[in-house]
Parts: C-alpha cells; structure tokens; sequence
C-alpha cells in the first residue's frame, strides 16, 4: 500500500512538473518580447532624436545668405538729348531673409552704374528682414551721366545700369545665438527709352 501511494505521488509530481513547464516557458516567452520591444522603443527614439538633431543643424540652424536686391522701378523724370541723360528713379527694393530668425542690417548706399562710371547713389537706412519673409522699401535717386558714347545706346532706345551694394548685418537664431552675415546686390536694369519704363531686372 506504502509503495503505491508513493508511486501515486511520484505520478502526480511529475504530471505537475509536466504542467508546470510550459507556463515557463510561455512566462519566459512573454519577458523576452517585451525586452525585444523595449530595445525596439529606445532605438527608435535613439534614431527619432538623431533625425531631430540632423534637422535642427542641416534647416533649422543652418545660417543662410539674405538677397539683397532691386524688384521693379519707376521713373518721375527723365530726359534724354544728345550724349546725355537725367533720371529720376522711385526703386522698390527687397531684403529677403530664408532664416529661421530675424536678419538685422546696417545703414548702406546702393551705387548706381552707366558703363562702369558712378551716375548717382541711393542712402538705405538701417532695417530687419523677419523670420522666413522679406522686407521691401522704396529709395528715390537720381541718375545723370553725359558721355560719347550714351549716344549710340541712346539711339537704340535701350539704356542699361548698373546696381551694386553690400548690406551687413546679424541673423538672430533661438533668442540667443547671433551670426554676422553680409549680402552684395548686383542688379541689371534695363531701360526702354521709348516708354520710359524697366524693360527687365537682372540680378546675381
């Protein structure tokens, strides 16, 4: 009797061991997913904060050069006679700015050009270009020149000048960091004498 109630009990221990095992197994399935998931989570924000920091460095940070140029420009006065000229000039110019900040600049002087030679010059005052956009002003100049050789342009009925400026300035990223950036202009304008108007404006 002793010997069969044993084996009963050797029997059944064994049958729970039986039972035992494949819930140990399932417990011990179910801990490595989630250790695999956990290690799936962190590399994906490792890689989720690196994306952020390449953006943030590559477009968010990255300094660009604001352009500095002439829009369109109307004419108050102009004759023309013989080998000479006198202009006056309403230009509208434009400041854009494609950083993520405010761009600064500093008091400048637009040069205006006939064949190399200086015809008159324009005074910009201080101003900022906002953050992704463009700040546009007008300027009033006068432009004179007489020489030989206006005459054959005169003729044509096409006049060509000449823009050119530099504009410095500060382009202003999270509040706190600064950076010094300065932009040249360098515009074409070409004028058609017969209706007094810009025919074209060209700029580098």
């Amino acid at each position: 009797m002793a010997a069969e109630e044993e084996q009963q009990l050797q029997t059944n221990g064994h049958a729970k061991a039986a039972e035992e095992t494949p819930n140990s197994t399932q417990s011990n399935e179910l801990r490595r997913k989630k250790r695999n998931k956990i290690v799936v989570y962190v590399a994906l924000f490792i890689v989720f904060q690196i994306a952020v920091l390449l953006f943030f460095s590559l477009y968010i940070m990255k300094i660009r050069t604001p352009k500095f140029s002439v829009q369109s420009a109307v004419f108050d006065h102009m004759v023309t006679e013989n080998a000479s000229f006198k202009i006056t000039m309403n230009a509208e110019l434009s400041v854009k700015n494609a950083n993520f900040g405010p761009y600064n600049y500093k008091n400048s002087t637009i040069y205006f050009y006939y064949n190399d030679v200086s015809i008159g010059e324009a005074f910009v005052y201080q101003g900022k270009a906002g953050f992704k956009s463009s700040k546009k002003f007008n300027v009033i100049v006068n432009l004179s020149s007489k020489v030989s050789k206006l005459r054959n342009d005169l003729n044509s009925g096409t006049l060509i000048l000449t823009s050119k400026s530099k504009l410095e300035g500060k382009v202003k990223l999270i509040f706190f960091m600064k950076k010094k950036k300065y932009t040249k202009m360098n515009c074409t304008i070409i004028i058609g004498l017969a209706g007094k108007v810009v025919r074209d404006i060209q700029c580098d």
